[in-house]
């Protein structure tokens, strides 16, 4: 699964560890993450995420 990087602060958004701590669990696709979800770091939204190799 592709991981995304906030290009705000830097977090990846690993889909294999999700975020559980905000309610999103292991193995959760980025498509699959509510379009309301923030960086745990720096909370800006999913628009700010891209895709990472």
């Amino acid at each position: 699964m592709t991981k995304y990087e906030c290009k705000a602060c830097g977090y990846i958004y690993d889909p294999a560890k999700g975020h559980t701590a905000s309610g999103v669990a292991p193995g959760t696709k980025w498509e699959d993450v509510p379009q309301d979800w923030v960086c745990p770091l720096c909370g800006v939204g999913k628009e700010l995420f891209e895709p990472v190799d």
